[in-house]
């Protein structure tokens, strides 16, 4: 039986665990946190394509079952006078969820037939051509047959088997900031319509109450070197930044304190130019084609997922042919990802853009946007792999 190590079990890692151990495969799942990430901003799915793969897995139903509502977002002025109003309809997609909420539902699929490695990290992997030797923080050095990279865009296996992270990562320009539970964390609260705020001042944007998180800050800036691991550090670096804004700002930055939710990372974008495998590594999700907001990361990397397994298993385990076709399949598909950039639209620079802004999202121009969104979204055709059991 052929093994697989998947690095990462937030999304695209259960979901790759779950379609190789179906095709045959023994799967080890190895993630950095001591548990399962519950809670967790809200993520979502667009278009018929991401549904059916849903569906095709046994989860559509669940995820239905635990989807957030949508949350329109009116952007305001100091006084709160509304100036434009952006649609849960584009913010949402066609189905929201907390993405600890989808991870546990993933995690749930597969954690009877798949080992899980918790609080555990991949210090470094050797492909030998047979292999490839793997060795962890904690537990004793094993070798797979395969290894899967689906952990993030700051990719420890992209790292490790294709180089620096400088080479593939792309910074946009802008950082943004999530903090706080969402609203829909809580499962009484009603699964329908809900207003978030949002604050422009040049080239800042803050949210407050929006859907995907309790607070949201983003910022224009040039490269920086942070401590992501340090929520006191992030918690000042907004506080610093945000310090001469009104509206709820000196509000908000106050609740911030208290918050021991809180995620800070650039927005920036993965560019491996279409080859996002390499000997007997590949990646998948925002490791391979991540996109900072972009609005398709979570839909790619289950459908990235499902690519990789099916072509795995119409491979018969053949990894050279079935890299070969996913790489070829990904690459067309995972251009609805673009080089689109939500920094400048969110948070534009000058009070002119602020303006043009505001006005496009009431305008048709911006329907015509969502159109866009949504025939990209499901611009590939899904191959029904055979449902064979042994590769």
């Amino acid at each position: 039986m052929p093994t697989v190590l998947i690095s990462g079990a937030s999304v695209a890692g259960p979901a790759l665990a779950y379609w190789l151990h179906r095709y045959g495969f023994a799967v080890t799942v190895v993630e950095r946190a001591p548990a399962l990430r519950t809670g967790g901003q809200a993520v979502d799915f667009k278009g018929k394509t991401h549904l059916t793969v849903l569906e095709r897995m046994g989860i559509l139903d669940e995820v239905r079952a635990r989807r957030t509502g949508t949350t329109d977002l009116v952007f305001t002025d100091d006084n709160g006078r509304e100036l434009g109003v952006m649609s849960g309809e584009f913010t949402g997609g066609d189905l929201e969820i907390l993405r600890g909420a989808l991870a546990e539902v993933m995690y749930d699929k597969t954690a009877d037939t798949v080992e899980y490695l918790f609080g555990d990290t991949i210090t470094d992997l050797r492909d030998t051509g047979d292999g490839v030797a793997v060795r962890f923080a904690n537990n004793q050095p094993r070798t797979f047959d395969l290894v899967l990279g689906a952990d993030g865009i700051h990719s420890r296996v992209r790292k490790l088997a294709f180089g620096p992270e400088a080479d593939y990562v792309t910074h946009l320009g802008y950082y943004y900031c999530v903090a706080g539970a969402s609203r829909w964390s809580d499962a009484a609260t009603p699964r329908d319509k809900a207003t978030g705020s949002a604050h422009n001042t040049p080239g800042k944007l803050a949210v407050d109450g929006g859907p995907k998180a309790q607070q949201m800050y983003m910022f224009a800036a040039p490269e920086f070197d942070y401590p992501r691991n340090d929520v006191a550090a992030q918690r000042s670096i907004i506080t610093e930044t945000f310090a001469d804004m009104a509206w709820h700002a000196p509000r908000m930055l106050a609740d911030l304190a208290d918050f021991d939710d809180v995620y800070l990372d650039s927005i920036s974008q993965v560019r491996m130019n279409g080859a996002y495998t390499r000997g007997r590594v590949a990646l998948v999700g925002d490791a391979a084609y991540g996109n900072t907001l972009a609005g398709f990361g979570t839909g790619l990397a289950v459908v990235g997922a499902y690519v990789l397994a099916g072509e795995l298993a119409a491979a018969a385990g053949d990894h050279v042919t079935a890299f070969a076709n996913y790489d070829r399949i990904m690459k067309r598909y995972a251009k609805i990802a673009g080089n689109t950039n939500a920094g400048p639209f969110l948070a534009p620079r000058t009070a002119l853009g602020i303006r043009a802004r505001n006005w496009f999202i009431g305008s048709r121009l911006f329907t015509l946007m969502l159109k866009y969104g949504d025939k990209a979204a499901n611009d590939i055709d899904l191959i029904d792999y055979p449902q064979f059991v042994g590769v």
